[in-house]
């Protein structure tokens, strides 16, 4: 059997990349070769099918129309190979456990506690957590799946699913919050953590509302910084002083009695989502992790009497 109008296989791989990211030097580096083999590679298609494919400025590489359709087909063709792939080698979606990576403090004090409930509920799908943050690099890194704070522009290719927005809020233990909520903010020590140093700014940015010490560059007599988020808010659960505690975070402690909110939560306009490399619907781990996740996060936002409006 011959395919008489099928382009030369070798620069499809190169054309696909440089449609998807317009840029060979990004085309290349994902495909780890050289700027100028990925542009050799297109030349070659755009003469064996006698057309071009990009229109090339002194800074830019816009594909043409011809090529986004024709990117488009062999993407699908690409997922078409992968998937038959899978299914021979039993690497396939649905098959095997789930490598999940989520931002550290979401995993020690939301996502753990929570597993019990995940596997009585999915008793088959068996799940390997690791901890990680900022974008993740699904070709590089061994994992399925990303839970991850949007701060960041989701990866090009990348299927982002929103799960539950971010409210942010001083917390502590109860007693003394009765002090602050009775307006005795002095001598109070305001945690901070190096893994999020702008979260006091942020709060007070938002509301308004302004605590001794809460500035970044406010003496150091009244606030104690810790490496970690999730040092500081279990600093805060032991008493050391007040965190600002995104609520997700310190939901349990909450519930638990361990931690109060005198001032409420305020959304500061950021949200959690879970990236992967493809479409959940595509991988039946995935989809099954996602619909338990929404389930989970369906009582992440606070209730009224904790939200704050923005100042």
């Amino acid at each position: 059997m011959t395919w008489p109008s099928l382009p030369p296989l070798t620069t499809l791989l190169p054309f696909e990349a440089a449609v998807r990211h317009a840029s060979m030097t990004a085309a290349a580096r994902e495909l780890h070769v050289t700027h100028g083999a990925v542009s050799r590679q297109v030349r070659n298609l755009e003469k064996a099918l006698g057309t071009s494919l990009f229109e090339r400025g002194a800074r830019s590489l816009r594909p043409t129309p011809q090529a986004r359709r024709l990117a488009a087909a062999v993407r699908e063709a690409l997922d078409l190979i992968e998937t038959a792939a899978e299914e021979v080698s039993g690497r396939g979606p649905g098959g095997g456990p789930l490598a999940l990576s989520c931002e550290p403090t979401l995993l020690m004090r939301w996502l753990i506690p929570r597993l019990p409930d995940l596997a009585a509920r999915h008793p088959d799908l068996t799940v390997h957590l690791s901890a990680g943050g900022g974008p993740p690099d699904f070709a590089r890194d061994t994992v399925d799946a990303a839970l991850r704070r949007d701060d960041f522009p989701a990866p090009r290719g990348v299927s982002r699913v929103p799960l539950f927005e971010e409210w942010i809020g001083p917390v502590c233990r109860p007693e003394l919050a009765e002090r602050l909520a009775a307006g005795d903010e002095e001598g109070v020590i305001l945690l901070h953590t190096g893994t999020r140093p702008s979260a006091w700014d942020d709060w007070r940015r938002l509301t308004g509302h302004v605590l001794p010490s809460s500035g970044t560059a406010a003496p150091a007599a009244g606030r104690q910084t810790f490496e970690h988020f999730y040092l500081a808010l279990q600093a805060a659960v032991a008493g050391v002083g007040v965190a600002v505690g995104p609520y997700a975070l310190v939901h349990d402690d909450l519930v638990g009695g361990r931690l109060a909110a005198p001032y409420g939560f305020v959304a500061d306009g950021t949200g959690y989502g879970l990236l992967s490399p493809r479409p959940p619907e595509r991988d039946a781990r995935i989809a099954a992790l996602l619909t338990w996740l929404r389930e989970q996060s369906a009582s992440l936002t606070p209730p009224a009497g904790l939200v704050r409006s923005t100042g």
